[in-house]
């Protein structure tokens, strides 16, 4: 009884929050029965919500990767507390200022543009976008398998060694496993964090050229295409709610077994 009366004003604070903007949305998405849901699934509200969790996995499995590989080099090397502050700062560098420097190197008339002499639109395209979303990914990807690298004990390594394991067999049979829910979380946290950001493609004007999920619903909320659309808003947010808890659904028994793994 103490525990639920202590966390008494969290879950106030969830059902104000969480609980009240979840269901106006809802309300709002079925406000014309399921005309609004199904306007979602045709032409270029469609193509958005594809396209969004196209360039959202592509992120995150980069930046997974990519992320996992430099928390590997630094985590025990002297730079890792620079690298570590680096990281929250540039993950969370996103929006307009990220648009603006990436514009300024490698769009049109950039300063890396001109010197290499790329090709007019290059970063205004699928994987222009996705290398600026990997910008913030990696020192993201970097502060969530962080903790997990630590739990690697330098003497599994000696111990799996001396057993006449190779390096190999060493990260597939030891540290594989160990890695794994972190691998997962982090997986599953850069494709939220890719799939729900909006400020930096849309300062980029990456809709005219990658319809995306988040742009269409700002389009829809503020009336820009046509008035009285705010309940497609709605709808699509809803969708983006549907793909977030499957990810979810896949993430959570996954975790759990590569867990067992471990006991």
């Amino acid at each position: 009884m103490k525990r639920i009366i202590g966390a008494l004003p969290l879950l106030v604070f969830t059902a104000l929050a969480l609980g009240i903007p979840a269901i106006a949305m809802v309300a709002g998405a079925f406000d014309r029965g399921m005309g609004n849901l199904a306007l979602t699934m045709q032409g270029g509200y469609l193509l958005a919500l594809l396209n969004s969790v196209k360039l959202s996995a592509v992120v995150a499995v980069l930046g997974a990767v990519l992320g996992t590989f430099l928390a590997q080099v630094v985590v025990r090397s002297r730079f890792r507390e620079a690298v570590l502050t680096a990281s929250g700062v540039l993950a969370n560098f996103g929006g307009v200022p990220l648009a603006f420097f990436w514009v300024a190197t490698l769009g049109n008339s950039g300063t890396i543009s001109s010197v290499l002499g790329l090709p007019f639109g290059t970063l205004f395209s699928f994987w222009g976008l996705a290398l600026v979303y990997l910008y913030f990914s990696i020192p993201l990807m970097v502060l969530a398998i962080a903790p997990a690298l630590d739990g690697l004990r330098p003497q599994w390594r000696e111990a799996a060694m001396n057993s006449g394991a190779s390096t190999w067999h060493y990260w597939r049979y030891v540290a594989l496993p160990v890695l794994t829910p972190g691998l997962l979380g982090g997986v599953v946290l850069l494709f939220g964090s890719a799939f729900a950001a909006y400020a930096t493609a849309a300062a980029m004007g990456a809709g005219t050229v990658l319809p995306l999920i988040t742009l269409k619903i700002a389009a829809a909320l503020s009336g820009d295409v046509q008035t009285g659309y705010e309940s497609v808003g709605l709808a699509l947010a809803l969708d983006m709610v549907v793909v977030a808890a499957l990810v979810m659904v896949i993430y959570v028994p996954l975790q759990r077994r590569s867990t067992r793994w471990l006991q």
